[in-house]
């Protein structure tokens, strides 16, 4: 048989060339897979980047369930950056006191702050218009949407960046439930009645309640006791059953309020130093906006749960008398409003971000309740005598 028959080409060498380079190729292919079989059987050694801090303080004291709802946003965002973020939070007082955490964040002396926006009211009469303004009948699910579809989130930039020039971001989350008219020595059930009362609350509220004869002064919550304490008050609000609790409002007054027109849609403010936020990758930014989308569900959760057995454990246990607040009071509350509004609407973007408001809330609300069911006439068909209208 011929070379050629035999599939061995004479161009290329003899069959025992042929055969023994085949066996030096052989060879080296095993030695190399030996090579790398060394390789991927030796351990590799990775160094992972060191978590970026954000240096986030809150407005709340730390024995505060608002602290509680503040670590349901930094555990998301932890466990969502997979370690890439970690959330040093500190209560009020850490670094600024509570109604200075926007100067704290714009300086950079923070990289972040939980807190809400009618504590800069001071700052600019509009903060009150993003939870603390006027109420056209939406609630705080209601404005919470406008802010983050209605238009809203435009105007908060405008706000902060252009007129104030801020060098913050700022998002809202957790609608909070219409906050309580407070807590009284004694029964009020007429407007008239509040006459001369010293009262604490914030933001455009204040103006609403020195409207109804009440002098007013702007505390952080963690004053309110020691004020009522030393006559420095004799009435106030601050914003829900297990915060008023946790602060002792049930050892210095028994007339509990719920139901009220002066802080009915309310929502937590999630703020951010630019800078800081400009320099971390899309998906942490990512992550610290969405995050906020996600805390507000669990703190919705959250809210519902502590809220209304802290209220039972206030009327059971501390004898608190717990009542909604009369519609003589209520109706005083619109009128002063009314008086109220024309001189915000004096200042060109107040007006811009009413007017808006008030075109969200005339179309929204009115699907929201002629959509709504009656719930308490099904609440006292199971629970007859319990609830108090």
């Amino acid at each position: 048989m011929s070379e050629e028959k035999q599939g061995i080409s004479v161009e290329n060498g003899t069959a025992d060339e042929i055969i023994g380079r085949r066996k030096f190729l052989k060879g080296s292919l095993a030695a190399a897979a030996g090579v790398a079989a060394g390789t991927i059987g030796a351990p590799t050694v990775i160094t992972a980047a060191a978590p970026k801090v954000v240096k986030m303080q809150t407005s709340w004291p730390s024995s505060d369930i608002w602290m509680d709802f503040a670590r349901q946003y930094t555990q998301r965002v932890e466990q969502m950056s997979g370690g890439r973020l970690k959330i040093d939070l500190l209560p009020a007082g850490a670094v600024v006191k509570a109604f200075q955490v926007m100067d704290a964040v714009n300086d950079g002396l923070i990289d972040a702050a939980h807190t809400v926006p009618v504590y800069w009211y001071g700052k600019h009469k509009a903060a009150s218009l993003f939870g603390t303004g006027p109420v056209f009948g939406g609630s705080a699910t209601t404005m919470l949407a406008w802010f983050n579809t209605g238009g809203g989130k435009e105007l908060y930039r405008e706000l902060t960046q252009d007129i104030m020039k801020m060098d913050i971001y700022g998002f809202l989350g957790f609608p909070m439930f219409a906050q309580p008219f407070g807590w009284f020595k004694k029964p009020v059930s007429k407007a008239a009645q509040l006459n001369g009362f010293k009262y604490r609350t914030v933001g455009l509220a204040a103006d609403l309640m020195q409207k109804m004869g009440m002098s007013v002064a702007q505390l952080p919550g963690g004053e309110i006791v020691p004020a009522m304490e030393r006559g420095v008050i004799d009435a106030f609000e601050f914003n829900n059953p297990s915060s008023d609790s946790r602060f002792g409002a049930q050892d210095v007054a028994k007339h509990y309020y719920l139901s009220s027109y002066h802080q009915a849609s309310e929502s937590f403010e999630f703020i951010f130093n630019k800078d800081f936020f400009d320099d971390l990758d899309d998906d942490l930014k990512a992550i610290l906006e969405y995050g906020v989308e996600s805390a507000s569900t669990a703190n919705t959760a959250s809210a519902m749960d502590n809220y209304s057995k802290d209220l039972e454990t206030l009327q059971d246990k501390h004898g608190v008398s717990v009542e909604r607040t009369s519609k003589d009071i209520l109706d005083a509350q619109l009128k002063a409003w009314d008086k109220i509004i024309p001189d915000l609407e004096k200042d060109p973007f107040m007006k811009k971000v009413l007017d808006s408001q008030r075109a969200w809330v005339e179309r929204v609300v009115y699907y929201e309740l002629m959509n709504a069911p009656d719930y308490a006439l099904a609440y006292n068909h199971y629970f007859p005598g319990k609830l108090k209208l």
